[in-house]
């Protein structure tokens, strides 16, 4: 055996096709529709098959290319996968802020992201306390400072004169996005002609001597923040990426010190192969839209891409489960070849983060890298069937709709238009949906809630710049939302209630199996609002469970029994305790529900309740809200 080499290994195991597969898939399913029972569709509308093969990859012409070369699918570097490991810290206090961040450098952060609030530095002076003791050459410096960029960058420039700091060793960025401000906020920093004009003039000042330091942010992550698929986040930063091209190429600069300077900084999901996907995918279609632009550097073609965890997907409720959300969000970019990687601490959407929660978001990425040597293997993806597809499903379902924003005028016109708000906010709706019907899970939120946990008292959100005025609006602004917030209301209005909080009492009877199941699932659903559910081992007697009723004195009782007998138990329940408390039945016994609502009943809870809307009609009849 030690003297087999090749494929003689595998001699005795016969090659089986596709066909063959398929046929026994079809055998298996007796009937069952092979697409509805085992192809999935994901959120950008991507048909995700129950497996892949080599065959899958033919046609993948990119899969020739190896790390660093065109069109750079598999990342820039052709030895290991290098990426900082950023912290972003907010500027209030440049002396304070200074001192977190000497900090967070000793305990392992090699970048900084600096989220400097209004007015907070006003002085070259006041920037020279912020990076007292850094050392720029070794730091990544971002800046996230919004409507002061160029003046800080101006600043910038001064103090890496004054300390006679070699300007090309320099790395960071300044994130101006005139375009990414627009959309958020639904007008532009100061004009389009205005902003344009000072996006240009930091690359004619600053392009040639910072050229490790980019000028130009494009960010994605508002768009994940607010709901948008994989193939929405990509197609529109590319399509903004690409108008910043337009627009400055057009005022008379070069195409390359224009591309060399923009950064995109993406989001990280929660579905985890496509988020690898979408940074090897990312890469590949900037490296083409740039290249049909004629760029005479093949630097030109690359670009920089800050991945961030994204807050779509993060609670209030139950937040540890954030730190996992988080790390899979982490590994997710970056194996996908992310080059530097902001992990947000779990708790930084309800509260001022903590020591605690940073050090844990910190150490997430060191482990990866120290422990789980994600930073050995370059492109630790290549090769996968499955991240291959995905990878060129992104690309084609991304192109289709960058072209189609390219042809209606480019993506200032999309976002004047309202296409690219209706695109996210109809997905959005759809998402929502999904998990008021429990189609998804948000742990913890509309499904395994933690009963035992508390209110949350004193919640503040994440710490920004004021709010925009909202007159003279271009456009209708983006909105962030948290997919948990409605739930999170759900629960946070029943902590209110009269004191204390709401019985749900189980009225278990009857069939052990089906009265079990049907507890749990009441048990679950009530438990997203913060009730207090009475569990109950199941009642020998219907007059043994009214006593327990009319003892408990419950808010709402729950009838959990077999669909064959609820008519039999129905009508004495109603006519005892329906003046007392609201009843419900779990399931929907199609067979009784006509009798049923004749009786008086009016709610049902099962597999296909809209629970947001039902946990809300219980609050408006308790008079909670």
């Amino acid at each position: 055996m030690s003297g087999t080499k090749g494929n003689d290994l595998f001699e005795d195991f016969p090659v089986v096709s596709i066909e063959e597969w398929e046929e026994k898939i079809k055998q298996d399913l007796k009937g069952v529709n092979y697409e509805k029972k085992l192809v999935w569709k994901s959120p950008e509308d991507i048909s995700v098959r129950p497996y892949y093969r080599s065959e899958h990859l033919e046609q993948l012409g990119y899969l020739n290319s190896h790390p660093g070369e065109f069109p750079y699918t598999r990342g820039y570097g052709k030895y290991g996968n290098k990426w900082d490991i950023r912290e972003d810290i907010l500027v209030k206090q440049p002396e304070e802020a200074n001192r977190k961040a000497l900090r967070v450098l000793e305990k392992g952060a090699t970048a900084l992201g600096f989220i400097i609030k209004k007015g907070a530095v006003k002085t070259s002076g006041d920037l020279e306390k912020l990076l007292d003791g850094i050392e720029l050459e070794k730091t990544g410096i971002n800046f996230l400072s919004g409507t002061e960029t160029p003046k800080l960058v101006s600043l910038f420039a001064e103090i890496v004169e004054k300390r006679k700091t070699e300007a090309g060793k320099v790395t960071g960025s300044a994130n101006f996005d005139p375009f990414g401000y627009l959309t958020n906020n639904g007008k532009y920093i100061t004009n389009r002609e205005q902003d344009i004009n000072d996006a240009a003039g930091l690359i004619e000042n600053y392009g040639k001597r910072f050229h490790s330091f980019r000028l130009i942010g494009v960010n994605g992550i508002s768009f994940c923040n607010a709901g948008a698929s994989a193939v929405m986040e990509l197609a529109f930063s590319l399509a903004t990426g690409n108008e910043y091209l337009s627009v400055l190429t057009g005022m008379g600069l070069p195409v390359d010190p224009v591309a060399q300077n923009i950064q995109f900084n993406l989001g990280s999901g929660s579905n985890y192969f496509m988020e690898i996907a979408k940074l090897r995918a990312a890469r590949m279609l900037w490296a083409r839209i740039v290249q049909a632009w004629e760029p005479k550097s093949e630097d030109s073609l690359k670009t920089f891409i800050h991945s961030e965890t994204s807050d779509f997907n993060k609670t209030i409720y139950d937040p540890y489960v954030n730190m996992l959300r988080t790390t899979t969000e982490a590994m997710a970019s970056a194996i996908g070849g992310a080059n530097s990687l902001y992990v947000k601490p779990f708790d930084r959407n309800f509260r001022d983060s903590s020591d605690f929660s940073e050090r844990i978001a910190r150490n997430t990425q060191i482990i990866l890298k120290n422990e789980a040597y994600f930073d050995k293997v370059t492109d630790p993806s290549a090769g996968s069937y499955y991240i291959e597809s995905l990878t060129d499903s992104l690309v084609s379902e991304t192109w289709k709709l960058f072209q189609q924003i390219e042809k209606d005028g480019g993506y200032i016109v999309a976002l004047e238009n309202g296409f690219i708000q209706e695109q996210i906010e109809e997905l959005c709706r759809k998402r929502c949906m999904n998990l008021a019907l429990r189609k998804e899970v948000l742990v913890g939120t509309n499904q395994y809630v933690n009963t035992l946990e508390s209110a949350i008292e004193n919640v503040t959100g994440e710490s920004s710049e004021s709010i925009i005025p909202a007159d003279n609006l271009v456009t209708k602004p983006l909105k962030k939302i948290r997919v948990a917030e409605a739930f999170e209301e759900l629960r946070m209005n029943t902590g209110k209630y009269k004191g204390k909080t709401p019985d749900v009492f189980l009225f278990t009877y009857g069939n052990k199996k089906m009265r079990k199941a049907r507890a749990v699932f009441a048990t679950n659903l009530f438990a997203i609002a913060g009730f207090n559910i009475v569990d109950n081992i199941g009642f020998e007697t219907v007059e043994e469970g009214l006593n327990a009723v009319m003892k408990r004195n419950p808010e709402i009782v729950v009838l959990c029994s077999s669909d064959e007998e609820y008519p039999k138990i129905a009508d004495t329940i109603y006519q005892s305790v329906s003046d007392k408390t609201i009843l419900v039945i779990a399931g929907y016994p199609k067979k009784s529900i006509d009798n049923l609502k004749e009786t008086g009943y009016k709610y049902f809870i099962h597999i296909k309740t809209d629970v947001l809307d039902v946990l809300r009609r219980f609050q408006h009849e308790l008079k909670i809200v």
